[in-house]
């Protein structure tokens, strides 16, 4: 395809807050944007829409906030290109989009785009992690949002961070409590960092709101703790546990939901080029600091692409970004893991890490172990590491994690396991070819 089928001044990629938020101001400024989300309906993660609300016994948070956000997307005269998933840029400066639905792809001619695809969910890997009935939190949390329903039997949900304690809430405020909470931080114990929450009332009682949920469902919470590894036996997963001091037990569930934080989605998304287009991130895929912080940074891209196609002066990044990026911090001291617990070192060489390609640890250590130490880059070609489906999205920080924990004074990233490149996710080969030349031209 050598022509643009769209043009526009911007083209905002990703319909969650971040990037409604910068459409909307945008189009409100006067500029012409094209707003592509990869889904059938806005809302992201966060303010993932039902599937079928009628029958929904899950009410989401956040619907006031986000009706705002959509009578402002109204209001700006902006139509979403649902089920368009963004490809990358080719060398011309083309936006591709891939329109499932009508199964092409489109190019647009933007003079600015807007990237806000969101976080990536981090699971570290144990033995069995790949096993069917192991899921994420948020993949578990997703279901949820969209069908207020969640597979049956007894769920046992693991790891680190918030996110674990408001899909626990959530599924009791289903009428399905978990198992129990295995989280590998205590934050208790962390009554000085708990302390600094005071200054974010919002976040405090949402917290506060969760625990009071975990604590009258009787669900056990068992702290400093993490799930080392997980078999089936009797037609059920068997978590096995380890404590801070070194205590283990078995946990038997029949759904098992993983979680070790979140990560900018910034895998393989073009890099900022010298010419047009002029390429900004907001949102989470920037930094991830919580959706009380997309829409003040959906709007500070949207200001930041204004300046530079109007050449005025940018705007300084507003306070609530700074003040979310100390909350984070704050959650991130209470809910880190209990020290001492070294993850990727002690993994078993039958310990999946690659799971497109099924290469697991032992894979790895054969690798790192010959007498010319491979670099990342080695890694991926010979070891066939972040070289799957997802491209090193899921693996790629547990290979550079397992890489640092056996090379401690080497300096890595994952770019060399997850670098810029286009096409950013699979498109048919019909979809590229196809002819979509209106008639009579």
């Amino acid at each position: 395809m050598t022509d643009a089928g769209l043009e526009c001044d911007a083209l905002v990629v990703g319909g969650g807050a971040a990037g409604v938020s910068a459409a909307a101001a945008l189009a409100s400024a006067g500029y012409r944007v094209e707003l592509a989300e990869q889904r059938a309906a806005l809302g992201g993660a966060y303010h993932r829409q039902p599937l079928d609300a009628a029958d929904l016994r899950y009410r989401p948070r956040g619907v006031r906030a986000w009706s705002a956000l959509m009578r402002d997307l109204t209001a700006a005269g902006v139509t979403p290109l649902c089920r368009h998933v963004f490809l990358g840029l080719d060398q011309d400066g083309l936006a591709m989009l891939d329109d499932r639905a009508g199964r092409r792809v489109v190019a647009v001619r933007a003079r600015a785009i807007v990237l806000a695809v969101g976080a990536i969910e981090k699971v570290l890997p144990r033995p069995g992690w790949q096993m069917a009935g192991v899921t994420t939190a948020g993949g578990l949390q997703m279901l949820l949002k969209e069908t207020g329903e969640v597979p049956p039997g007894d769920i046992l949900i693991a790891g680190s961070g918030p996110l674990t304690l408001a899909l626990a809430a959530d599924l009791v405020r289903v009428g399905r409590p978990p198992l129990v909470v295995v989280e590998a931080g205590d934050p208790v114990a962390r009554a000085a960092s708990a302390l600094g929450l005071a200054a974010f009332p919002g976040l405090l009682g949402e917290a506060a709101a969760h625990l009071a949920r975990l604590l009258t469902s009787q669900t056990r919470w068992l702290r400093g703790a993490t799930v080392t590894r997980i078999e089936r036996a009797d037609g059920r997963l068997v978590a096995t546990v380890t404590g801070r001091r070194g205590a283990v037990s078995t946990l038997a569930a029949d759904l098992i939901a993983l979680h070790d934080g979140i990560r900018p989605n910034d895998f393989g998304l073009p890099a900022q080029p010298g010419g047009e287009p002029l390429v900004v991130r907001a949102g989470d895929c920037r930094e991830a600091l919580g959706i009380a912080a997309a829409s003040a940074d959906g709007r500070a891209a949207a200001e930041a692409v204004i300046a530079a196609l109007s050449g005025a002066p940018p705007s300084v990044a507003p306070k609530a970004i700074e003040r979310q990026r100390r909350a984070q911090g704050i959650l991130k001291r209470l809910f880190a893991p209990v020290a001492g617990r070294e993850v990727m070192a002690g993994l078993p060489d039958e310990t999946i890490i690659c799971r497109c390609e099924g290469r697991t640890a032992g894979d790895l250590r054969g690798l790192l172990a010959g007498a010319d130490q491979p670099g990342l880059r080695e890694i991926k070609l010979n070891g066939r590491f972040g070289m799957g489906l997802c491209q090193g999205r899921f693996c790629a920080d547990n290979v550079r994690a397992f890489v640092a924990a056996q090379r401690p004074s080497n300096d890595i990233s994952t770019t060399a396991l997850s670098r810029d490149r286009w096409p950013l996710k699979p498109v048919s080969i019909a979809s590229l070819i196809a002819d979509h030349t209106p008639e009579g031209q």
